[in-house]
């Protein structure tokens, strides 16, 4: 499916500001939706002249009125010429009478989207408003529509959506969640239930009506600074403060703020149709649950990372513990064997290193390979050069992944060092190259070597290294191993296959 970018390029020749601008408010629109009780659709002018819809919103607080995808559909200017007005005003155009459609009775207004006097209408909104069982609205819907009608006339205004910094990357409150409106002097008119519920459990005993809400969030939170800082985000929203000269901490229009008894996710949105302030709406939700959650994960996410730190430090100390009696022993085959099993175990220490850094028990191969390398090559025995490259990306993959996966780069490697330039002169090079998708990752190791030995069968093989390595890819891995000779010229080439998915 296109997405709206995608959209915008193929039918329209919109400035990239213009088009962020759009962006931006098809991110913030489900508030409009759910504040109106209907469905929105964007429509734009192609180059062709035609309307095409170029994005659909549906409400959380209502049925909608379109259950089909009206996204990409041309509209007849014949049959909407409300549409076709509007993309030439200036003011939210609420004029037609309702329309059936199939047992639903619609009423559609258009919002012009403002944006630069160079530019003029940019998009269309078009609201569609269910009449088919008409009633008194209660206290809350009327609250919801007042709200939504401002936001709808800062839209054709060009300034809806606010452009504002969220560096925390805090999610925005939903209507539902609880909605608070303040008028133009701060001071609460309208709270829903779900929104009193929330301030009372922060501590809030008391009606919000008629108070002001800067001063009841402030006295509620725990942290002096967190404190003011809300105050100074619903009295900036409202108007009434401006934000203060000279360097000052920018709140922006959302926090998460923590009270004596609850955490709470607040988030204000100015209502300045037509450059005068009539308020703020502030959304409110209770994230107490979600907090202790979060923070349960994060004590456990430390915890593991601990773990991986812990076990990283012990497979060091046996490694130097190895490497020290493999310089006292004087068998070459025993100081063979442990110089082999020094490089066994740093290379599984160094995938606990990664791990004990990650958030997300995920191993960036590449970096594993690049700190890898150096330590086989130090470890290799003989007094020729042997060069190690990787080409390409290997990526990212989970634990359960990397861990033989690595084993398995490792052997094979350091199999080509220690028995693929046996009687060689010149220069040793070894290539490990990648192709991964989303579906399978394949590796070769090439090598520039003497190539393999005559009758020489991987699967009868009585190498430990190679048997280490069929066993991981085929059990572990579930994949597919293959060596031949390098297609690239001399020596010999190790193929394998992992599946991703």
């Amino acid at each position: 499916m296109s997405t709206l970018a995608d959209l915008l390029a193929e039918h329209t020749t919109l400035s990239d500001a213009a088009a962020a601008h759009l962006q931006r408010l098809v991110a913030e629109w489900q508030l409009l939706a759910d504040l109106s009780f209907a469905d929105f659709l964007m429509s734009v002018r192609t180059e062709d002249g035609d309307i095409v819809t170029v994005a659909q919103c549906r409400p959380n607080t209502a049925s909608t009125v379109f259950p089909s995808d009206e996204v990409g559909r041309i509209a007849d200017p014949t049959v909407n010429r409300q549409l076709e007005r509007a993309f030439s005003a200036d003011r939210v155009l609420r004029d037609e009478d309702p329309k059936w459609l199939g047992a639903v009775a619609i009423r559609r207004e258009a919002v012009p989207v403002g944006f630069t006097a160079d530019d003029g209408v940019i998009a269309v909104l078009t609201r569609a408003v269910d009449l088919t069982h008409p009633r008194l609205p209660s206290p809350l819907e009327l609250a919801y529509q007042d709200s939504a009608n401002d936001l709808c006339q800062m839209v054709a205004d060009g300034s809806f959506p606010h452009v504002e910094g969220n560096p925390r990357g805090l999610s925005t409150p939903r209507a539902g969640d609880g909605f608070v409106r303040v008028d133009e002097n701060g001071m609460v008119v309208y709270a829903s239930p779900n929104a009193l519920s929330a301030f009372h459990r922060m501590g809030w005993t008391t009606e919000l009506t008629h108070t002001r809400l800067s001063e009841v969030a402030a006295s509620l939170l725990t942290d002096p600074f967190e404190s003011e800082d809300v105050a100074v985000m619903i009295d900036e929203a409202v108007g009434t403060t401006a934000p203060p000269a000279g360097p000052y901490r920018d709140v922006g229009m959302r926090m998460e703020a923590d009270a004596r008894r609850a955490t709470a996710l607040l988030r204000a949105v100015p209502l300045r149709p037509r450059g005068a302030s009539t308020g703020a709406v502030v959304l409110i939700r209770d994230v107490t649950e979600v907090k202790r959650r979060d923070l349960a994960l994060i004590s456990k996410d430390a915890t593991i990372r601990e773990i991986h730190h812990r076990v990283k430090n012990n497979l060091q100390s046996v490694s130097a513990l190895l490497r020290l009696q493999a310089r006292r022993t004087t068998n070459p085959e025993a100081r063979g064997a442990l110089t082999e099993a020094v490089r066994r175990v740093a290379s599984i220490a160094l995938v606990h290193e990664l791990l004990s850094g990650s958030v997300d028990e995920e191993v960036d191969l590449d970096e594993v390979v690049d700190r890898l390398v150096p330590i086989l090559v130090d470890v290799a025995s003989g007094d020729a050069t042997v060069r190690v490259t990787h080409r390409d990306r290997l990526g990212v993959l989970t634990a359960e992944l990397a861990m033989p996966l690595v084993m398995v780069l490792t052997e094979l490697i350091q199999n080509a060092i220690e028995h693929g330039f046996t009687g060689q002169t010149g220069d040793s090079e070894i290539d490990v190259v990648a192709d991964r998708d989303v579906r399978e990752l394949r590796i070769a190791v090439r090598d520039n070597g003497s190539g393999l030995p005559e009758g020489f069968e991987v699967a009868t093989s009585d190498r430990l290294g190679l048997q280490i390595v069929q066993t991981l890819v085929s059990i572990e891995l579930g994949g597919a191993l293959t060596m031949g000779p390098n297609p690239m010229g001399r020596g010999t080439e190790v193929n394998i296959v992992i599946p991703l998915r």
